[in-house]
């Protein structure tokens, strides 16, 4: 084992090597809902690119349960990616999509909680210790491989730990994404005092330090929407290359978690037929709090050129993600998917339906457990879990 990580770790230190700068074209490039014309705006286009998040394999962080790996360097790229596209609402919610990043510049308290949030510790409400043992409800063992919808559902149960950020997280199911049943989810009375005092979980110790006001929603609840996708059998079928690239133009895109077998990226954007990611196989060493609270950010950005990729290359699973803050911003979502998504293809990405399928469960919204187990035990019984990607239905042939 310490053969094929060192081996891993070798081969992320030449990776710089194999960046290239952007062409020198009249195209446009699309990141995150933001247009920009390469021959005008470069400058603005990597500023943005930097400003990302970008969570990378690490090494030397305090083993996972306290007697697994201390790098999830060869198996963790998948729950970078998660971390990357959850990172990415969390600055929409606290920041704004225009927030910029700039080395040694003084960030606001609020960038630095949400770093605070990804720093692989125990104590991390998304940090690879806490990604990991939830995996493991969800049928992935500690240093497993994950694909695109496991981390999505991991994701979707932290969350109702993180009372700071306060996250609605819809993970749609069977290619469908159901209006009736985000709103009944998002729109949320106040949390009773008995509910957030009756969990010992340990995830609660991870969150007390994001504990606020915020949490305690009493109308819209932000929304971060999952949807994971196949498009294709054993590759992407070209039917669907215009509707995805549509949705890095939406102005509530958060990008897509896919890459190819075994090998995550964190796609963000597109320059004509290409695809724009952060790539996590850079293997960095753990960077822990200041004693001030803060973190040495550096190497949580980007600040090369990204990594481009044909997108026929891209794996068919893939796990597309929006943000929507408020409900005019998901009003505003629906409308474009019906315009340039639903309209424009007789084999469609994904459907938008109203109403809640009558051959369906009824739709009851996650809530916070009241249990007093590890974050392994945390899932309830796999029959109660959503399908797994292997199971996902088969779009095309």
């Amino acid at each position: 084992m310490e053969s094929v990580l060192s081996k891993c770790e070798n081969q992320s230190t030449v990776l710089s090597e194999y960046l290239e700068e952007f062409p020198e074209t009249d195209g446009s490039v699309w990141i995150l809902g933001r247009q920009y014309h390469l021959k005008t705006d470069k400058s603005k286009l990597l500023l943005d690119i930097s400003a990302r998040l970008w969570f990378t394999y690490r090494r030397k962080f305090s083993p996972i349960g306290g007697t697994g790996p201390s790098s999830d360097t060869g198996w963790g790229c998948m729950l970078r990616c998660g971390q990357m596209m959850l990172a990415q609402a969390l600055i929409c919610r606290h920041l704004g999509r225009d927030w910029q990043w700039e080395r040694h510049k003084k960030q606001p308290e609020e960038y630095h909680k949400i770093l605070r949030c990804f720093i692989d510790r125990k104590d991390g409400c998304y940090s690879i210790h806490q990604m990991a043992q939830m995996g493991v409800g969800e049928g992935k063992s500690i240093g497993e491989w994950f694909g695109p919808n496991t981390v999505a559902q991991v994701l979707k149960k932290l969350a109702l730990f993180d009372e700071w950020n306060s996250l609605a997280v819809y993970v749609s199911m069977d290619n469908t994404v159901v209006i009736e049943d985000i709103k009944k989810m998002c729109w949320c009375p106040p949390q009773s005092s008995s509910a957030s005092r009756g969990s010992t979980f340990s995830h609660r110790s991870a969150l007390s330090q994001n504990k606020n006001t915020a949490g305690f929603c009493s109308g819209w609840k932000p929304l971060l929407l999952i949807i994971p996708l196949r498009l294709g059998i054993n590759h992407i079928n070209p039917i669907y290359i215009d509707a995805f690239k549509e949705c890095f133009k939406m102005p509530q895109s958060l990008g897509a978690l896919g890459g190819k077998p075994n090998n995550a990226y964190y796609f963000i954007g597109f320059l004509g037929n290409e695809l724009i990611y952060l790539d996590p196989h850079t293997t960095q060493i753990f960077v822990d709090l200041e004693e001030n609270g803060t973190v040495d950010d550096h190497s949580f950005h980007c600040q090369q050129a990204p990594h481009r990729m044909k997108i026929m290359n891209l794996d068919p699973s893939v796990a597309l993600g929006f943000f929507c803050k408020e409900e005019k911003d998901f009003d505003n979502w629906c409308s474009l998917v019906q315009k340039e998504i639903l309209k424009q293809q007789s084999l469609r990405m994904f459907e938008l339906v109203q109403n809640h399928p009558a051959h369906w469960p009824p739709f009851i919204p996650p809530a916070k457990p009241e249990v007093t187990t590890s974050g392994a035990e945390l899932i309830e019984s796999t029959d109660k879990l959503l399908e797994l990607e292997e199971e996902f239905e088969i779009l095309s042939v």
